[in-house]
């Protein structure tokens, strides 16, 4: 059966590692993998972990690697992210570096910018770097001696960029990958990869560089036993293609898409998706980084002013690295989302968030819009609990992997005090439950019916089978699974106003009919 995901920060869910696992061993047992977000030193640094100052290390107030390989005994999967275009500006390798310049074995590792520019730089390639945060990538750094050094931080001034080409950075990583392996660890998510490779002749976002460089850290990983998860918010062609040549990629335009549904009563976009979309993904509605719209948008949205044949001259590079010769991706696929469809997602969330989406979303250098929705996926459907199941039971039958967000499965809405905190317009979908909320959370209907579908497609035989779907008309998607006398049928219909799901599920059992949120909440397999 194919294994349903939990996404989850350790120290949000229960507070630690050990926590954890005795949630998904308990109340939670029906997931077959567990993608704990960066539980390194530190798990609370200035961008939730994502600044490792100590890639190899258990934070000790969230528990120790022993606890990570619990998570993953009994043949559960455990993901962990490999933080590649960076590292903290406090870690051990880049503050021995600003001591000890030239003479400290980590000299070279981090990028400068006469690393991209020796003869120096224009307005408009300085400009021209693709970047998802306003302002521009620098940082300015001294060294013990004096020396002065303009270091490339693509998303925060402490997030100093990795120069992965350099022997010392892939010694690092390497470093990296071997404790992950030995810590339990059975997937890595290659973050934020789209952005490691920077270079003078173009925006260094998803370059044959940087997939030249993805193959590398891909052969590194399966070196050490691991399984590869590319993560790249991009338009859904580089998606189709990059998906050949990885083990795994994210579906992130289903969320938009089945936002438009929902608003605007049509699946003809779904339909779009669904002729083409890959199957070795991983299936999302909601993450710790927002509802990415972007990812079903224009190419012009998702990646301004990029060449035409970039892509293809990319993936023809890597094609010939690896030996490998995909089925080329249709030139003529036609946009998921024009601008003024990303638009009206983004004020329909306005309005149902009561306008806080608007001021926690940001928009990024040069855009006209944000990227992503920073807002629970429960907020932005109004708190609606049909629209939501709906949508996760979507998810659900696709093929693929599906993953559930942790404030997603506990009906989660804005944490806007976190925020007010903060001022990070993630933080609020990022709340922390206390033991007293996830009781309570866990006897509420949208969390039972959400673990209802967990264990639907965890166990019913029907999903071992064929998927095929159909549109009987403009409102109307019907996913089906058959496996001899096993099926599993869903139709959902997005009619505004009155969206309405049906599951009609058969087996040696007999025949079940789920058609409200509560019927979901109920269901158990039979015996």
């Amino acid at each position: 059966m194919g294994a349903v995901e939990l996404l989850v920060y350790a120290d949000r869910l229960g507070g630690s590692v050990p926590a954890l696992g005795a949630l998904l061993d308990g109340p939670l047992r029906d997931f077959g993998g567990v993608h704990v977000l960066p539980f390194y030193v530190p798990f609370d640094g200035a961008d939730a972990g994502f600044d490792p100052i100590d890639h190899t290390s258990v934070d000790p107030r969230l528990g120790t690697w022993n606890d990570l390989r619990a998570l993953s005994a009994g043949g559960r999967g455990l993901t962990a992210d490999l933080v590649v275009n960076h590292v903290s500006s406090s870690s051990h390798e880049f503050t021995d570096w600003l001591a000890n310049g030239d003479a400290s074995e980590h000299a070279g590792m981090f990028l400068r910018f006469d690393t991209v520019f020796p003869d120096g730089a224009t307005e408009e390639q300085i400009t021209g770097f693709y970047r998802p945060r306003p302002g521009l990538p620098f940082t300015p750094f001294q060294g013990a001696d004096g020396s002065r050094y303009l270091v490339w931080t693509t998303f925060l001034p402490t997030q100093v960029d990795l120069n992965v080409r350099h022997p010392a950075a892939r010694a690092y990583l390497r470093r990296v990958l071997r404790a992950l392996a030995a810590g339990g660890v059975t997937t890595v998510r290659l973050d934020a990869v789209g952005y490691a490779v920077k270079s003078a002749e173009n925006d260094s976002f998803m370059s044959p560089q940087t997939l030249d460089f993805a193959r590398v850290i891909t052969n590194l990983a399966h070196a050490e036993g691991l399984e590869v998860l590319v993560e790249v918010h991009a338009h859904h062609t580089q998606q189709i293609a990059i998906a050949q040549i990885a083990d795994l990629v994210y579906d992130f335009a289903l969320a938009p898409l089945l936002l438009h549904s929902l608003g605007t009563g049509t699946v003809d976009r779904l339909k779009t998706w669904f002729a083409v979309r890959p199957t070795n993904t991983i299936t999302v509605l909601d993450t710790h980084d927002g509802i990415g719209i972007i990812d079903a948008g224009p190419a012009a949205t998702a990646r301004p002013e990029a060449p035409e044949p970039a892509l293809e001259r990319a993936l023809a590079q890597m094609n010939r690295l690896m030996g490998t010769s995909p089925t080329p991706v249709p030139p003529d696929l036609p946009d998921l989302l024009s601008h003024d469809e990303m638009a009206a997602i983004f004020a329909r969330a306005e309005r149902l968030t009561g306008g806080h989406s608007r001021l926690a979303s940001v928009v990024p250098a040069w855009a006209s819009l944000p990227h992503q929705i920073n807002a629970t996926f429960f907020s932005v459907l109004g708190a609606d609990p049909v629209s939501y199941l709906l949508a996760r039971a979507v998810q659900f039958f696709l093929p693929g992997r599906p993953q559930i967000y942790y404030v997603g499965l506990f009906g989660g809405l804005d944490d806007t005090a976190l925020f007010a905190r903060t001022g990070t317009g993630r933080d609020v979908n990022r709340h922390t439950y206390s033991p007293a909320e996830i009781a309570q959370a866990l006897t509420s209907e949208i969390t039972r019916a959400q673990l209802a579908l967990v264990r639907l497609r965890s166990t019913h035989p029907a999903f071992e089978g064929e998927f095929s779907w159909s549109s009987p008309n403009a409102a109307t998607l019907e996913l089906r699974w058959d496996a001899g006398a096993a099926t599993a049928v869903l139709r959902v219909t997005t009619t505004v106003g009155a969206p309405s799901f049906q599951i009609v599920l058969a087996d040696a059992a007999g025949r079940v009919v789920l058609s409200t949120v509560a019927s979901v909440a109920a269901w158990h397999p039979a015996g």
